[in-house]
């Protein structure tokens, strides 16, 4: 039989992929000070077993006031990269997965309380609480908190922190790096018109929207060895009138492409609160299907992918390059080995693990 599409490898540049499913960037909402702390190493180290053909870590706030709450890691003082390194020390120890980290500022929807304690917004006075900042001083929604628009040194302060982020994820040796402009956070603000109206040469036109978040893309890809890849996960379409869509996100995608993009996440959503969503298995695969069509970049398809056979017709039809998990792999942390075993295909796991082969999957596992 032949190797279903799901398990085949894929280079991109210099980066070799195993197969083609990537863990997602997930905020576990853990950090002190910005540093990660033992959670880290337990959540990384046990999906960095998976499987998968990457892992990436959370949305990491490239300066404090950058974090969506005072629980997220950040990569911006030698603290944190100090916390990062010591766990990447030991995920490495016991796995050869490539590694990616997601460098990410919240923008107006910072300052916020973690998840399981409500997720609201904290007031910029509040304990553990601060003033945002975003490209306009709109709020994210009727009970948040207004954020100050960034002035000029302030978007030359917030770019030159994405670089020297880059330039710390390079020491740590990360295969990649991914720019977070998706989910309502600062960059996916600078493109939206529901959240940008600014005035002069970077809010208005499409062409004016897209342009910080192309200089930050330029100074991270400027800062990281150029023989590691750089990628950028977007929302595809803010899912309400007058908002970002598909049809720009295309134009943004070839736009990233032309300026040294390697790869593309397409995700949706996240802007505003007027959004409605038609939440439904693969409901944001046509996005990716579209932007594939439009570049020539490795594309990654994700939201309610969940099934073998699924995520194989993705790939195999060309809809998206690979698919990337999030929710699904947190709960079944061993996806990778199911989907191989319903699918037919061989997958690495640890040699401490091979006894664990149902009888009737015995060839499931190369070893890790």
């Amino acid at each position: 039989m032949s190797t279903p599409h799901l398990f085949t490898p894929l280079r991109i540049g210099d980066l070799e992929l195993a197969n083609r499913i990537v863990i997602a960037p997930m905020c576990q909402y853990s950090a002190v000070n910005g540093c990660m702390t033992d959670w880290h190493l337990i959540h990384l180290g046990h999906l960095a077993l998976s499987g998968a053909a990457l892992l990436t870590i959370e949305a990491t706030a490239v300066v404090p006031e950058g974090r969506i709450s005072y629980a997220d890691v950040g990569l911006w003082s030698d603290e944190t990269e100090g916390a990062i390194a010591r766990t990447l020390e030991s995920v490495r120890r016991w796995s050869d997965m490539p590694i990616a980290i997601q460098l990410a500022h919240a923008g107006r929807k910072a300052s916020g309380e973690v998840p399981w304690k409500g997720g609201h917004q904290l007031a910029p006075d509040a304990p553990n609480g601060w003033q945002t900042e975003a490209p306009s001083a709109v709020r994210f929604s009727a009970d948040g908190y207004a954020p100050v628009a960034l002035d000029r040194a302030g978007l030359r302060r917030v770019r030159d922190a994405f670089a020297a982020s880059a330039q710390r994820a390079a020491r740590l040796e990360l295969d990649a790096v991914q720019l977070h402009a998706a989910h309502g956070y600062l960059l996916h603000e600078f493109l939206s018109p529901l959240s940008n109206d600014r005035s002069d040469e970077y809010g208005g036109s499409l062409e004016n929207r897209m342009r910080f978040p192309l200089e930050v893309f330029d100074a991270v890809r400027d800062a990281f060895p150029q023989e590691r890849t750089v990628s950028v996960r977007v929302s595809g379409t803010d899912w309400a009138e007058g908002g970002w869509d598909i049809e720009q996100t295309v134009a943004f995608a070839q736009a990233l492409e032309a300026h040294g993009c390697e790869v593309i996440h397409v995700s949706s959503g996240g802007l505003t609160p007027a959004q409605q969503i038609p939440v439904g298995p693969g409901y944001q695969v046509p996005l990716a299907r579209e932007v594939k069509r439009a570049t020539s970049m490795a594309v990654v398809a994700v939201g309610l992918i969940t099934d073998a056979t699924q995520a194989e017709a993705i790939v195999a039809t060309g809809d998206a390059d690979l698919i990337g998990l999030a929710r699904a792999i947190l709960y079944d942390p061993r996806w990778p080995w199911h989907a191989a075993a319903a699918l037919g295909a061989r997958v690495k796991a640890p040699p401490q693990y091979l006894r664990s082969q149902p009888r009737q999957f015995r060839d499931l596992f190369d070893v890790g």
